[in-house]
């Protein structure tokens, strides 16, 4: 299981001098690995597992069981396919239940795909082919819509579809704030996330992030504009979302600007802008969740929190909560 302690910058070292430079096979003959964390996920474990075992390209699918009291491992246990794999996690959490998935995949690429999701048709195909026509990449990533309870579109990021993110060396864009967002979308190269040390279960919120820096810290990323995955809004995760503050985020930022193998990649002077760039993204990502669930006016009190950091960038969270608040 991995620690924050066991997070060592010797075997990311290495790979960032060798094996991020170097080619994987055709996709046609790469194998893919669905690593799915589920804890009394029973209402939709099924359909996952089905998104994911209708994925032409998925060579394994891989759940690791977080300690589910409810009849989550009796609907995994009764799906006979060979490429399904049940793996019991004791509770010890979502990181380290995607680290023990990570540690046991035969793929050369890894998915981290949650219990409530669903790929969409040929999403694995569509990065594979992207992997292909990147072959230094690490990680390959798309976007997402989202879905309700009952699979029922919500989402309209469908008008976003065709815009552009960051690929090539992203390293200083993504210490700006996460713009890959959810696992579900990409797939990043097992050696690569076995050197970079996998998720640090340490942090409660953000840990993808810091775990997506790290990577950037070891090689090239890809994007591809499809949207790849339906991400389900539900009563549990809305609930859970719902709560959140800017603070609880915060320790995310601190553990990313603290990293030895993410510092050695930026520059010195530009770090205190970089953090700064991260906490204002939280911040107003905060502000869209609190929208979104109709608490205006801690929504305004974390814009002034944008304005306390940089009265600048308000212009451009006034913009992203407006989006929020059209469901985009």
């Amino acid at each position: 299981m991995t620690t924050a302690d066991d997070i060592l910058d010797s075997p990311a070292a290495a790979f960032a001098a060798t094996g991020a430079r170097t080619a994987l096979p055709a996709a046609s003959h790469t194998p893919v690995s669905v690593i799915i964390p589920a804890k009394n996920a029973a209402a939709f474990i099924g359909q996952t597992i089905a998104s994911a075992l209708t994925q032409g390209d998925v060579t394994e699918v891989i759940v690791v069981d977080d300690g589910s009291t409810d009849d989550t491992m009796a609907i995994v246990r009764a799906i006979r396919d060979s490429r399904l794999r049940l793996m019991p996690n004791d509770a010890s959490g979502v990181s380290a239940a995607r680290n023990l998935g990570a540690l046991s995949a035969r793929g050369d690429w890894l998915i981290f795909l949650d219990a409530d999701d669903r790929l969409r048709p040929a999403a694995v195909t569509t990065l594979l082919t992207a992997a292909k026509a990147a072959p230094h990449a690490i990680l390959v990533y798309g976007d997402y819509n989202t879905i309700a309870s009952d699979g029922r579109p919500i989402g309209r990021r469908d008008l976003l579809k065709g815009r552009r993110k960051p690929s090539g060396d992203v390293m200083e864009r993504l210490a700006r704030g996460n713009f890959i967002v959810n696992g579900g979308i990409m797939l990043v190269r097992a050696d690569a996330f076995r050197a970079a040390g996998g998720f640090d279960v340490s942090l409660r919120y953000c840990e993808d992030w810091h775990c997506w820096c790290r990577l950037a810290a070891l090689g090239e990323f890809a994007f591809v504009p499809e949207l790849l995955l339906d991400y389900r809004l539900h009563t549990a995760n809305t609930m859970n979302a719902a709560v959140r503050t800017p603070q609880d985020f915060f320790p995310a930022v601190a553990r990313v600007f603290d990293d030895p193998l993410i510092l050695a990649r930026l520059p010195a002077s530009a770090v205190p802008r970089l953090r700064q760039a991260a906490e204002i993204h939280l911040v107003t990502y905060s502000a869209t969740q609190a929208v979104r669930f109709g608490r205006y006016r801690d929504a305004l009190a974390y814009l002034g929190m944008v304005g306390q950091r940089s009265l600048r960038a308000v212009p451009r969270s006034v913009i992203k909560i407006a989006l929020a608040y059209l469901g985009i």
